[in-house]
This record gives C-alpha cells, structure tokens and sequence, in this order.
C-alpha cells in the first residue's frame, strides 16, 4: 500500500494513498477538518454512513467511533488536505469569545461542500507542502485561526462542538455496546469513551454480558453479518468490513464456524431460493 503524508506541521498535513482501497477504524483525539482533492471516503458511524468524494469539505468531531474507508478514483489517488483543530488550540481562540455551548449526545460530521470561503482557505496551503524548510508556527497559527473563523461564520452551531472542552464521562456501558460493537478499537478506547479505566470496564462488561469483550464483539459481528448476508442481500465482500472483521478470510471462519457454511455459499444459495 503505498500512502504518503506531507506534513506542515502537525496539525495539517497532505495525505495520499495509492491503493484501491484503504479501511481504518478511528477515534479523532481532534476535531478533523477536511477537503478532498481527489477519491471518495465512506463514514461509517453507529448511526448514519456519510459518503464523500472530490471537492468535499467536512468536519469531523473528535471522539466520535468510525469506520473510514477510503478509495481512489477515475484514476486518481484518494488525495485530501487534513487540518488538526486540537483542544489546546482551540481553547486559544475561545477564551476571549463569549459562548456557553450546548452538548450534544451524538455530534454529527458537519458538511461544507464546495463552499468558496473554506475551499479558498485549504486551497491556499497547497503551495506550502513544495516549499522546503520549516514551516512558520505564525502562519500555521493564522491558516488554522482563519478556518475556524471561516466554520463559525458558515454555521453558527458548530460552536456546541468546537467550543466544548468535556472528556466522555461515565455512561450507560449496554447500550454504548449496542450501538458501536462493529468498531475495531482497543479495550482502552471502549472504556475511555465509556468514562471507565481498563480494569473498570472489562469487570462492567463481564458483569453485565456475562462475556468476555472479544468474544460478545465477535458473536455480535457474526449476527449482523448474516442479517446483512440473508436480510439485505449484500455480498460477502460488502460485509465484512461494515461489520468489523479487519479481512475476508477472519471473517469468512468465522462465519463458517458460527453457522456451518461460509458466507460466499451462504449468499448464493439465498440468492437462488430468493422469490425475486
């Protein structure tokens, strides 16, 4: 897989990658503001899949579970400018700004296609990734002052996430689970996200799934998988990665220990007995 990031500074960089398809399960430490060049992008998140492709601009809350899969298109690697909007510098920019902003259970991804003011913003560091040298802190800090600028001018409520400073606190440990079992993350992620220390949150778990965590994840994936499979009539190839196996042939084990049959004759024999 060949993927190669430029890097400004640490918080924006230009990232590349060449191969016909890349997956990765995420949690931002940062909000993420993005613009695609070229490509498309699928979000999977545990309540809606956002779709992207070129010319696109969109923010991403931190701390949000997602699956990302990324491909090249027409020919075109998939090529995006990435910007950090880390928590120290924001609360940089918030503390002469007086805002009180509301929280919200499930931060949406904010989109900002084709707007001119932010497109102008992003397209303005292209130049800077040929130059060589150090970049100047001074004007990373007045590239990343102005989009933030720019977002809180387009969308009055992007306060409520820029602007909120809170780590996850404790929550309901069953229904988090329910919601987000097809996200590959360490333990640690789960019960930092769920407001517990590691040792917390696999004693919680046991307690309430009577499971250890792999094992309730994998059973869960399997369950999904085969509504997928029997319910949707997708295809093996499709699933897999939306339920949350890292590669075809795990999951396709998997599924053949669980049920007797691997997917692939799974999905064509409901194919053949299909009424339609």
């Amino acid at each position: 897989m060949d993927h190669i990031s430029k890097y400004l500074t640490k918080e924006i960089k230009l990232s590349s990658y060449e191969d016909k398809l890349f997956k990765s399960d995420l949690i931002f430490d940062d909000h993420m503001l993005i613009w695609f060049i070229s490509g498309e992008t699928k979000i999977i998140q545990a309540h809606a899949t956002s779709y992207f492709k070129t010319g696109d601009i969109f923010l991403i809350p931190r701390n949000q579970l997602a699956t990302i899969v990324n491909y090249p298109k027409n020919g075109q690697p998939h090529k995006t400018v990435v910007m950090h909007l880390s928590t120290e510098r924001l609360k940089r920019f918030y503390e002469k700004i007086d805002v009180s902003p509301k929280s919200s259970a499930e931060p949406k991804i904010f989109s900002f296609t084709n707007h001119p003011l932010l497109e102008s913003c992003l397209t303005s560091l292209i130049p800077y990734f040929d130059v060589s040298g150090e970049f100047p802190e001074s004007i990373a800090t007045l590239k990343i002052t102005e989009a933030i600028t720019i977002l809180r001018e387009i969308d009055k409520t992007v306060d409520s996430v820029l602007a909120n400073f809170d780590e996850p606190g404790k929550i309901d440990l069953i229904d988090f689970m329910q919601r987000n079992f097809m996200f590959n993350m360490p333990m640690e992620k789960l019960g930092y996200l769920t407001g517990r220390s590691l040792s917390t949150f696999n004693r919680d778990f046991r307690k309430l799934f009577n499971a250890t965590p792999q094992k309730w994840l994998t059973e869960k994936r399997l369950e999904l998988a085969y509504y997928q499979l029997a319910e949707k009539k997708k295809r093996p190839t499709e699933v897999y990665l939306e339920v949350g196996f890292e590669d075809l042939s795990h999951f396709s084990f998997a599924f053949k220990k669980k049920y007797g049959i691997a997917p692939t004759q799974f999905a064509a024999y409901r194919k053949l007995n299909s009424p339609n």
